[in-house]
């Protein structure tokens, strides 16, 4: 080798340029192109004219233009459209695997998970999808130097280019008004999930009611509380309230469910509310809507927080309560009052990695009973059935429907493999619920219990390409909003109603709604927020309670 050619200076490295006007368009295009997957498959089913699609695809290409274009000033376009790339990516996995869509709601749910429930979402597939559609553009996007003009220029040039695509949307809406409003009036699901838009704008306002719910200050609900009407026995009364899980009332051999998922229930004499809803479609909603006074209708995450609850009516009324939690919190319920999380405890017997089977709470349930010393309540809130990792939720001797599905990836599995291991996590519930049973029913010599179990939302099992839960209310189908409701009395509290009364209610219409009431009827609390006509049991007592 020659001394010229060793002393030849290397090439620079040459870094591709692009305006700026170029670049906001081509990451329109891939955004609206690769990340939106869910929303255009929806789209083509939804519209019968396909003319008048193509006319909204194309508007809304435009649209998306538009926008990016209007950001592509210096220093701000490129941490706009790097930001966008990775919110699509992550938002397209959840919508093109589970039908997830991605509201304010669901944005909480995120924000209150734990570690290890996020770790059964944030698998190998998902790091890979996130690398080919976030990372690897995100680069490019760093990589290329962007031209831009001075600002007068740009103002110029970037109106130039955003009217006219303006105007083209327009007219992209005009020529196929009626086609476009019949779908979006119809399908209210389609824009919730036009990716990155909405679930970044959820983020926003996420984020905006975070800020503001720091000052709010729960109003008392109940002063006037008081336990009337004690047991001829003179035994405290205890009421055992078990929040399920996941469970969802179409998997349940008690409502007509093919196959045997609640042996041990059967066999215990227990009532079965089979047309139960819940409030809401995930936790962070039906949890402290169904503890508190208010309604679906009439709840909502801040009227939540600015009201008190069930548990502290209790509270007014001098009844101990506490909350044992196997799950990711209360969700504000029991902030006033005991609470115990199974799950920080980390027992070794029944949890690995902050993550534990419930059978630890039933397991302590006998201590708790030995101290009772007056009217009280315990919540149990279970970590039930919750997904997608089906199968860590019960102990092998519960998979008896078998192949089970042994991976968070859902989709990786045949559905019927997906079905097995979830009923199987209903098996492990049908046993946990029949065990709490069992332990009050043995200490009814020193306490007259009643037990309910309700479940906090169902879940989605692939039924119309949807998986797990949170879908808004308006929109969720059946599999996510009916629930399992059990009711088993004591001797002495099943004394006091009536038995053919409560058989026929067991079939009527039921909700979350009604275990405020319920609840406050069965520990026989007298104040002004109880109403009879919204306790299961209020028309069936036959020594009415002095609630009334």
């Amino acid at each position: 080798m020659s001394i010229t050619s060793m002393s030849r200076p290397a090439r620079p490295f040459v870094r591709p340029q692009i305006g700026s006007v170029t670049l906001a368009v081509l990451g329109a295009i891939y955004l609206i192109a690769f990340t939106n997957r869910t929303f255009f498959t929806r789209a083509y089913s939804y519209f019968d004219n396909h003319l008048a699609l193509a006319a909204f695809a194309l508007g809304l290409t435009c649209l998306f233009a538009a926008f990016t274009i209007a950001v592509s000033v210096k220093y701000l376009l490129k941490p706009v459209l790097i930001l966008m790339i990775f919110c699509a990516a992550s938002a397209s996995w959840f919508m093109d695997r589970f039908g997830t869509i991605i509201d304010v709601d669901m944005i909480r749910n995120a924000a209150q998970t734990t570690p290890s429930e996020a770790g059964h979402l944030i698998t190998s597939a998902y790091l890979l999808h996130m690398t080919i559609f976030g990372l690897v553009p995100a680069l490019l996007v760093c990589w290329v130097r962007v031209e831009h003009r001075n600002f007068l220029s740009k103002v110029r040039w970037n109106l130039t280019a955003i009217v006219p695509l303006i105007l083209v949307a327009l007219a992209c809406g005009v020529s196929s008004a009626r086609s476009i409003a019949s779908v979006t009036r119809l399908h209210k699901d389609l824009i919730l999930t036009l990716n990155p838009f909405l679930p970044i704008g959820s983020a926003v306002a996420f984020a905006l009611a975070s800020e503001a719910d720091k000052n709010i200050v729960a109003q008392p609900l109940g002063t006037d509380a008081k336990a009337t009407s004690p047991l001829p026995s003179g035994k405290p009364r205890v009421l055992v309230i078990v929040t399920g899980e996941t469970a969802r009332a179409e998997n349940f051999s008690l409502g007509g469910y093919g196959r045997e998922t609640n042996p041990e229930l059967g066999k215990r004499d227990i009532t079965y509310f089979s047309q139960t809803s819940s409030c809401g479609t995930a936790t962070a909603v039906s949890v402290p809507c169904m503890f508190s006074n208010l309604t679906r209708r009439g709840y909502s995450h801040r009227a939540g927080l600015a009201n008190e609850n069930l548990l502290d009516v209790f509270g007014h009324a001098g009844i101990k309560t506490e909350w044992w939690d196997n799950n990711t919190g209360s969700k504000a319920v029991a902030d006033r009052t005991t609470y115990r999380s199974f799950s920080d405890e980390n027992d070794p017997r029944y949890c690995k990695d902050h993550e534990c089977l419930d059978e630890g709470m039933v397991a302590a349930l006998d201590g708790w009973l030995s101290n009772i010393k007056g009217d009280s309540v315990l919540v149990l809130h279970q970590l039930g059935s919750h997904g997608p990792a089906y199968y860590q939720r019960y102990t092998p001797e519960f998979a008896r429907f078998t192949p089970e599905c042994r991976t968070g990836e859902l989709g990786t599995c045949d559905r019927q493999a997906v079905v097995n291991a979830y009923d199987n996590s209903i098996l492990y519930t049908d046993n946990i619920v029949a065990s709490v049973i069992d332990r009050l029913k043995a200490r009814e010599d020193k306490v007259a219990p009643t037990m309910i179990y309700m479940s906090d939302h169902g879940e989605s099992l692939g039924e119309n390409g949807l998986y797990l839960h949170g879908a808004p209310y308006i929109i969720a189908p059946s599999q996510q909003t009916r629930v399992p409701f059990v009711l088993w009395q004591g001797s002495e509290i099943k004394a006091s109603v009536d038995a053919s009364c409560l058989s026929k209610r067991a079939d009527d219409e039921a909700s979350h709604d009604n275990l405020f009431h319920t609840a406050l009827g069965i520990m026989a609390v007298k104040t002004a927020v109880y109403n009879p006509d919204l306790d299961v049991l209020g028309a069936c007592r036959k020594t009415q309670s002095t609630n009334s």
